[in-house]
């Protein structure tokens, strides 16, 4: 296993302050509306703001808007949620002309500091703090626009301090984070709902809940935002090896996104009419250069080099997704399937989840799919899943498992099962975002 990098400045002070004050969320916009004040209401001088929240594809929606946005040559921040690997990932400072770049650590050292000095030791999250910074950071370098990724929910995520979107994006919603949200799905798309606001556009990514959308669409009509429905206003799916996009104003004959999986198809849409809603241009010329052109690490990330791949057996098609769900792991479930038509393989999961997810839900999804499931824990991780647990639940959903010390140990263990095959194995790990960022770490790859 590769060496675990140092933390850099501003990692170190994030450290110190995660050791002070409360981690995770505490849903509510006093605290974060107040150190705001003191800070001198940065909120309000951001540029035209893509706020997108939804239980899963929020974050391919906000990489395929900013894909969009620079393909006709504007600076755009971004800002995602949770990093992988560096907090820096959550602040992406947009370059006009060119592609943004993660934040320096002088800068993100600065903001940090400044955020807390602002904050004089009264309550507050270690989020909440860490969204104060995005709004610092924002204001202060000029753009063309900003995508904001919620963290959770969205009605009392700290980000929802904005008050005049360009446009509230709604990716589809499943159950998830119940603790926090409620626990029907009805409960969980109020909360979602609550980025949309008085006046301003709102776009409805594709909803397998009905009930989900009717929340939606009560809430839009309520505050009058004009809203549109993917399925009903637009839509974008494949064609003979071609992603055609639709909506009133026509349609788009584009190359496939590169991001991989026919989930990415309504993630895509979604992203073109949100970008159009918030009044950028978007021709076919432009959105073509965007699917071409879109990165996401850690959704089905193809991993070609690195200090973990060398150790796989030879010829390999390691995957990494972050998707940690039941829907997500359907969805890449189904991306996997199809990979096994165009290129069939053996296929091999190592997975590694946190105690507030579904592992059974999950697992379900790869039945009749994989071989077998190495199940790992997530190293810094006060809510990993033991892996003897792990490979229970995996067990539950029909699957052979067996629990394995490390992400290494479970490759070492595959070279070993995959000799007497005639195809090199195909290697999905996943099932957590902060598994993904263990892994982007020890492989030696982290996001740029």
């Amino acid at each position: 296993m590769s060496e675990v990098r140092p933390h850099s400045l501003a990692e170190q002070e994030i450290d110190r302050l995660l050791g002070i004050f409360p981690r995770g969320f505490d849903l509510s916009l006093d605290r974060i509306a107040r150190l705001l004040d003191d800070l001198g209401r940065p909120q309000d001088a951001m540029p035209p703001i893509i706020h997108v929240a939804g239980t899963n594809g929020k974050g391919s929606a906000t990489a395929f808007c900013r894909a969009l946005l620079e393909a006709q040559g504007l600076a755009v921040h971004v800002h995602t949620s949770p990093h992988l690997v560096r907090w820096h990932e959550r602040y992406r400072i947009g370059v006009r002309g060119g592609t943004g770049k993660l934040v320096s650590d002088e800068a993100l050292l600065d903001a940090v500091l400044r955020s807390e000095r602002a904050n004089a030791g009264q309550p507050i999250t270690v989020y909440e703090l860490l969204t104060a910074v995005t709004f610092l950071l924002f204001a202060e370098n000029p753009a063309d626009a900003a995508v904001i990724e919620v963290g959770l929910g969205g009605m009392y995520d700290a980000t929802n301090v904005i008050q005049n979107p360009a446009v509230s994006l709604i990716m589809p919603i499943a159950l998830d984070h119940q603790t926090w949200l409620g626990q029907t799905i009805e409960e969980i798309a109020l909360a979602k709902s609550g980025i949309i606001k008085r006046g301003a556009a709102a776009v409805f990514g594709r909803q397998e809940e009905g009930a989900a959308l009717d929340v939606l669409v009560d809430r839009a009509e309520r505050l009058g935002a004009p809203y549109v429905i993917y399925g009903q206003d637009y839509l974008a799916h494949e064609e003979n090896g071609r992603l055609l996009y639709q909506d009133d104003n026509g349609l788009m004959d584009l190359p496939l996104p590169a991001l991989p999986g026919r989930h990415q198809y309504s993630n895509a849409g979604a992203a073109i009419r949100a970008v159009k809603a918030a009044g950028f241009m978007v021709n076919e010329e432009i959105a073509s250069a965007a699917m071409k052109n879109v990165n996401w690490p850690a959704r089905l990330q193809r991993l070609r080099s690195g200090h973990l791949v060398a150790q796989a057996p030879e010829g390999s098609e390691i995957w990494l997704d972050g998707g940690h769900n039941p829907h997500g792991g359907r969805a890449v479930a189904e991306a996997i399937a199809g990979f096994e038509e165009r290129d069939p393989r053996p296929l091999y999961l190592v997975t590694g989840m946190i105690n507030t997810k579904d592992p059974k839900g999950y697992f379900e999804a790869f039945a009749g799919l994989t071989r077998r499931v190495f199940t790992v824990g997530i190293r810094n991780s006060d809510a990993t899943i033991d892996p003897v647990a792990l490979a229970h639940d995996a067990a539950e959903a029909g699957l052979i498992a067996e629990p394995v010390d490390s992400a290494a140990e479970a490759l070492a263990l595959i070279s070993v099962l995959a000799r007497g095959d005639d195809r090199a194995p195909r290697i999905l790990i996943g099932g957590s975002l902060y598994f993904a960022g263990n892994i982007l770490e020890e492989n030696g790859t982290p996001p740029e």
